[in-house]
């Protein structure tokens, strides 16, 4: 038996960071809005007839062997490490490759997770359903990087398309926008710049300052609240100025989180940007590094893509993942 899975990464158009624990209790109504997108995170399964297990990265040529799930060690490859321990796997070797760049803040480690996750499960015949298999990715993730994990980036990976996860006291609802890819696909440009970032160590300052009640990030939140909230209203009716403007305010509030959100090199391919016709852009994920996006008017988006490029940034391919998570047995 071979096992082949995939799953999307994301952008995060409006609303990140507060879909930590306890965060968007503070700043009802709390959504964060996102779209999953064609760079893939992969997993192939296949079968050993020693016994081992068998840990391969692509992205990092990092190899690790062990007798079998109990012997096998967490310091290495440690988010494939962990869900093989846990689903207690055996006779295998995991292969892994991301089509996300390291550290990029589109959430490939969650779609990884999700990928790999859902392909041992079908390895050892567990029965998990969507809220078990994203209950285990959040958690084996939180090990991993050692301070709590968000909720969103799970869902696009699992379902693809383009939602709002909605964020109250009795729950975690994620609600699909009825917005046609090829509309973000014809105004986005999505671009790495090659500089890695470390999600958890912003977001666990940001919220540690919010729990302490600093002023200044309670009112950046509710900027943020109020963009994804007027965002998803533009985006359900078509209207890309307003688009646009939502987007805007949102990244004014996020760089006002933390020091670091921003940075002179993220600011100077922001202004290159919006200089080629660019209407608004914003970081993905915490910020500091990583990918940025820009949105455009059709017209305008192959001259944004170049001035990205001419000012270093890696102009990434661009599409909105119509599904999410894919699992083949052969």
């Amino acid at each position: 038996m071979r096992i082949d899975s995939s799953a999307p990464t994301r952008i995060d158009l409006a609303g990140g960071t507060y879909d930590i624990w306890p965060l968007y209790l503070f700043h009802e109504p709390a959504q964060t809005l996102n779209a999953a997108i064609g760079l893939r995170a992969e997993c192939t399964l296949v079968p050993r007839s020693d016994g081992r297990v068998v840990l391969v990265s692509a992205d990092t040529g990092e190899r690790v062997e062990a007798d079998g799930p109990d012997r096998l060690g967490v310091d290495r490859l440690p988010l494939v490490a962990r869900l093989v321990k846990h689903l207690h796997a055996s006779g295998l070797e995991v292969r892994t490759t991301s089509g996300s760049p390291v550290g990029a803040g589109i959430a490939g480690s969650s779609a990884m997770n999700i990928a790999v996750a859902a392909a041992l499960a079908r390895w050892t015949g567990r029965a998990l359903d969507a809220e078990a298999l994203l209950t285990l990715a959040m958690n084996i993730e939180a090990q991993v990087i050692g301070v709590p994990t968000g909720v969103q980036d799970y869902r696009p990976a699992l379902y693809g398309g383009v939602s709002a996860v909605e964020l109250t006291v009795t729950g975690v609802r994620r609600v699909g926008l009825d917005v046609p890819p090829e509309e973000l696909d014809r105004r986005i440009v999505l671009a790495y710049t090659g500089a890695s970032r470390q999600s958890g160590i912003n977001n666990w300052d940001v919220r540690r300052r919010r729990i302490n009640g600093d002023r200044d990030v309670v009112a950046a939140f509710d900027a943020i609240r109020d963009a994804a909230a007027a965002m998803r209203e533009a985006l359900e009716r078509g209207d890309w100025g307003a688009v646009a403007r939502a987007l805007a305010d949102e990244w004014s509030a996020r760089t006002r989180l933390a020091p670091g959100v921003t940075t002179p090199a993220i600011d100077a391919l922001l202004d290159r940007a919006r200089a080629a016709g660019a209407r608004a852009g914003k970081v993905c994920g915490a910020g500091g590094g990583g990918c940025l996006f820009c949105l455009a008017a059709p017209d305008r988006q192959t001259a944004v893509a170049e001035a990205l490029a001419a000012g270093g940034a890696a102009v990434l391919p661009f599409a909105v993942a119509r599904d999410g998570l894919r699992v083949a047995v052969s």
